[in-house]
């Protein structure tokens, strides 16, 4: 079982959202980078959701019940997405600001490759992350 970030911008699709819908396509991933992040991604792995936009927060986890698969709106074959559905909100969201000021986290990805959508992350990150979101 692999972890990954999954970008989202709140005011699009937000964690809430996908509580209340109980599941979704995880879809819109556009970047040849984070397209082939999302084409390893397989049934059973975890998910944390990240807002972008003013709340730069990881929110909480899902997880993935799907392997990637071509999007089928689109007439694409690199076009990837994955079904997701939630699994908990998280306590506290923990925002982008606390997770650059932990040294323990200067290695994540999403400290070095903010932009990317979609990103593997490590088991000591999760950790790491889920200590801070309580």
């Amino acid at each position: 079982m692999a972890i990954w970030l999954f970008k989202t911008e709140p005011g699009d699709y937000s964690y809430a959202d996908l509580e209340r819908d109980g599941h979704t396509v995880w879809d819109g991933v556009g970047n040849n980078w984070a397209l082939q992040n999302l084409r390893q991604v397989k049934a059973g792995d975890r998910a944390l959701i990240y807002h972008t936009g003013k709340d730069k927060a990881v929110m909480g986890e899902a997880k993935v019940v799907s392997d990637a698969y071509p999007d089928p709106e689109l007439d694409d074959p690199k076009m990837a997405v994955v079904d997701v559905e939630p699994v908990r909100a998280w306590e506290r969201p923990v925002r982008l600001a606390e997770i650059k000021a932990d040294p323990a986290l200067a290695d994540f990805m999403l400290v070095k490759f903010s932009r990317l959508s979609v990103m593997p992350v490590e088991t000591t990150v999760l950790k790491r992350l889920e200590k801070m979101s309580r």
